[in-house]
């Protein structure tokens, strides 16, 4: 029986998706045998500094690409919010699976809700997305850089008493920690990252064996959106991590696509809402990037990337 090698990130999280992966993969092609390999990614190696003075392009898969390019492994399963807009050569993504609810949650040990936290209160993120969002939302939040993997963020919030912490749903329901939960963000306050709640496969372009094998799981509607996201960021994006927010949804055949760009403060943010037809959901994502530009993006990025880069 053929063995298929699918590479992952070794963290807890990427693990459980990889696995969830390979459990339909084995489902739906009875006829192969599937082998887990765990990869230590850059990112992984750097916890004691923020994200965004590190870069995020391919921070959590170009050990992965490496290891897909140079045959060691058949397929790689990543978060498609970790996955950069441009793909090395000779990669694909093969598939996009069923998207989790993509949205962000407050976890707070005294069991706050946004609007009932304390002036003042001190909020754990490493996400500057967040960071601007909440921060545009209610001022008066302190926001502290806290990273690591899902539990050592749960536990670093009581270590360090911190008031809460902001994480995405998508990661608590995985790992079965849906009861820490003290309120989902609503989308109006935060939208989420590109790609946030997706796994995606990735795959050598020209391997149609493999792309055979993962097209059995791919989701449709998730792909769609996920496209008008990640054509936004590719539109927008300029070498770091900047505060833009993404959420598209297909209903039928129509897509309803949500952006913003913010300073890095919160206190500049432009945001839209245009919607098409999904067979246009990658022009559509541009479409809108180029709206948030016009209205006010271009001068908060610029102003952001001279800060942060």
């Amino acid at each position: 029986m053929r063995e298929i090698v699918v590479g992952t990130r070794d963290s807890q999280l990427a693990l459980w998706q990889a696995n969830w992966v390979v459990d339909r993969l084995r489902e739906r092609n009875p006829g192969y045998s599937f082998r887990i390999q765990g990869i230590k990614t850059h990112g992984d190696n750097i916890l004691d500094v923020a994200l965004a003075k590190i870069g995020d392009k391919g921070l959590f898969t170009k050990e992965l690409e490496v290891a897909l390019l140079s045959d060691e492994i058949d397929l790689a399963v990543h978060s498609m919010k970790d996955l950069p807009t441009d793909l090395p050569g000779g990669l694909a993504v093969g598939a996009v699976c069923e998207r989790e609810y993509p949205g962000d949650v407050l976890v707070s040990s005294q069991g706050y809700v946004l609007d009932k936290l304390p002036e003042g209160a001190v909020i754990g993120t490493s996400s500057l997305r967040r960071t601007a969002q909440l921060l545009h939302y209610r001022q008066d939040l302190r926001i502290v850089n806290i990273r690591g993997n899902l539990n050592t963020r749960l536990r670093k919030m009581d270590e360090e008493k911190l008031d809460g912490v902001v994480l995405a749903y998508a990661g608590i329901q995985r790992l079965g920690l849906k009861d820490r939960i003290t309120e989902r963000i609503p989308m109006e306050i935060c939208l989420p990252a590109v790609g946030q709640g997706s796994i995606g496969i990735e795959i050598r372009h020209l391997d149609e064996e493999i792309m055979d094998i993962v097209e059995t799981i791919e989701h449709r509607p998730s792909r769609i959106a996920v496209s008008a996201e990640r054509n936004f960021l590719k539109r927008l994006e300029g070498g770091c991590q900047v505060p833009i927010g993404a959420y598209g949804l297909v209903i039928g055949n129509e897509i309803k696509f949500e952006g913003l760009i913010a300073s890095l403060d919160g206190k500049h943010l432009v945001r839209d809402v245009i919607a098409g037809p999904v067979n246009e959901a990658a022009k559509i994502g541009v479409k809108l990037a180029e709206s948030l530009l016009k209205k006010g993006g271009r001068e908060i990025l610029r102003a952001v990337r001279q800060e942060n880069c």
